[in-house]
């Protein structure tokens, strides 16, 4: 292993000498050029467009909607500013996971192998199936909620066909490549569509939807604040979208064109975050206009939604807990999530209820399936990666639905005797998918700043430190989170509590171990007398 001035890596002169060689991945496609006086090219764009939609999807989610849709009926338009903010902070980690794909013609994940210790690789193979399988329980019971609301299913019948219909998608996997995306893209088009209809049948005043963008944060509203850094930002979406943009290859022999590859993927991933932001601010925004109400906000066990009708939650009972909604019926402050969002804006939207109902779970149904389909097609990646073991889709899926089929059943089934298990089940899904998340954003951070590794398009200084202050604001986020969670508990909960926190420590620590021995280089040298010095 050699190092240089400013970067140590792991990787052999043999790995980094495949690095200026074209892909030799079968299903590897050679990207135009654009002739040096053309600074954008519409049509060369469009063979780029693609990845950064499938991409996406896992910021539509369903477990982004509820997260959505909590943010907006607990918490009103205050908290549009974090979602603006960590959608912001999710391209720039996916724009650098792409970038590492483009240069080095290899994905996250089988950089992750060559670059770590074997043990170390290993550990973030565990940490990222262990996010897919999270959402992927998301995934059906959030597809099963939207075919109980249009069909009338159970719950757990609804979540077993879903669990089941995964492999008729994959027929759509074997058309080809451009077929998917534009399935892909009709699904988006349609989430885009039935979220804009019900925001437009009770749209906020321009006060009330800027005043979200004004950097501040309520006492109530922390806690839901912390929660949707964990929901937007998906942990194996990284490892996806290196993989999909591996598959649109530079020639990395020439320079311009490799550099003319990360501007195109770039581009395109910011045109998807960018609807995907809209779609999910007008899902906030939706909620936030019709079911928030201060005093639910601030009331003991809140915050707590304003839901149309005079039954009491359990949580809240007498007449603090009396409201008014949007739409200025009467109401009462409960708990809302993905199985009442439907009923609750059937009531709200009185003689366009019944469209607005069928709307969201419309909505609910295409980015359940569509983020299954990347989900697997993420698993695929990963576990080609990290462990060579190549499999066929359909087996690799099987493998998925046998590990999180059970849970999410078993979820549908207790949720009818107790209606809120599934928002509690999703909250801790998005606490685990936050606590997850360093293990892809410092691997991707690690190699980016590798110059190494990564030649001239390594990460300058500046956006290192940056990058590097975003990384520690997440970490800093996680802590707090499972904190807050674990708040008021039993002795017990106290010590696992703590020894989590070390052993959460020590795992982050091993992984950056190479970038704090790196910058202790840096900085020993810099500290070095002036005579010391060649």
């Amino acid at each position: 292993m050699a190092c240089d001035s400013d970067s140590c890596s792991d990787f052999s002169d043999d790995d980094i000498i495949a690095n200026s060689k074209f892909s030799e991945s079968p299903e590897a496609e050679l990207m135009p050029k654009d002739p040096g006086d053309i600074y954008f090219s519409w049509r060369t764009f469009l063979a780029y467009v693609g990845p950064g939609w499938l991409m996406s999807l896992a910021y539509l989610d369903p477990g982004n909607l509820e997260s959505d849709l909590q943010s907006g009926a607990f918490t009103g338009h205050s908290l549009l500013w974090v979602l603006l903010l960590c959608t912001v902070a999710g391209l720039i980690l996916q724009v650098l996971a792409a970038r590492l794909a483009v240069v080095t013609g290899r994905d996250l994940a089988q950089t992750c192998r060559l670059g770590y210790p074997r043990p170390l690789s290993l550990l973030l193979w565990i940490m990222t199936e262990l996010a897919i399988i999270g959402a992927d329980i998301q995934e059906v019971v959030g597809t099963g909620i939207a075919l109980r609301v249009l069909f009338g299913w159970p719950l757990w019948v609804g979540s077993l066909a879903t669990g089941l219909d995964t492999f008729t998608f994959l027929l759509i996997h074997y058309l080809g490549k451009r077929f998917l995306e534009v399935f892909i893209l009709a699904l988006i088009a349609l989430l885009l569509v039935c979220y804009i209809v019900n925001f437009l049948f009770m749209p906020p005043s321009a006060e009330q939807f800027f005043h979200g963008f004004l950097f501040s944060c309520s006492d109530y509203a922390v806690l839901q604040l912390v929660g949707t850094v964990g929901a937007v930002i998906m942990p194996h979406n990284l490892y996806l979208h290196s993989g999909l943009c591996k598959q649109r290859t530079a020639d990395r022999m020439d320079v311009e064109h490799v550099r003319q590859a990360n501007k195109y993927t770039a581009v395109d991933s910011s045109i998807a975050l960018s609807i995907s932001f809209v779609i999910n601010a007008a899902l906030v925004s939706t909620f936030a206009t019709g079911f928030f109400h201060l005093d639910c906000a601030q009331v003991d066990g809140g915050p707590l939604a304003c839901l149309p009708g005079l039954h009491q939650d359990a949580r809240c009972a007498g007449a603090e807990c009396a409201c008014r909604t949007g739409a200025g019926s009467p109401g009462f402050c409960g708990e809302i999530g993905l199985a009442e969002a439907g009923d609750s804006l059937r009531r709200l939207f009185g003689g366009h209820g019944e469209l607005g109902r069928t709307m969201f779970a419309l909505g609910l149904l295409a980015a359940g399936q569509a983020s299954t389909m990347t989900g697997t097609m993420a698993g695929q990646y990963v576990m080609e990666g990290f462990l060579e073991w190549r499999i066929p889709i359909w087996l690799r899926t099987l493998i998925t639905r046998l590990l999180s089929l059970g849970p999410a059943v078993a979820v549908a089934v207790l949720t009818s005797s107790s209606p809120n298990l599934n928002n509690r089940v999703d909250q801790w899904i998005n606490v685990l998918q936050s606590v997850q998340l360093p293990f892809a954003l410092l691997p991707v951070l690690h190699f980016n700043s590798d110059k190494t590794l990564m030649g001239e398009f390594a990460l300058a200084p500046r956006y290192q430190a940056l990058c590097w202050f975003l990384a520690a604001v997440v970490v800093s986020v996680n802590v707090y989170l499972v904190a807050q969670f674990m708040q008021g508990g039993s002795m017990f909960v106290q010590i696992v509590t703590i020894l989590f926190f070390i052993i959460y420590a020590a795992l982050i620590l091993f992984t950056i171990s190479a970038d704090l021995k790196r910058v202790y280089g840096v900085l020993a040298r810099y500290n070095m007398p002036s005579d010391t010095v060649s």
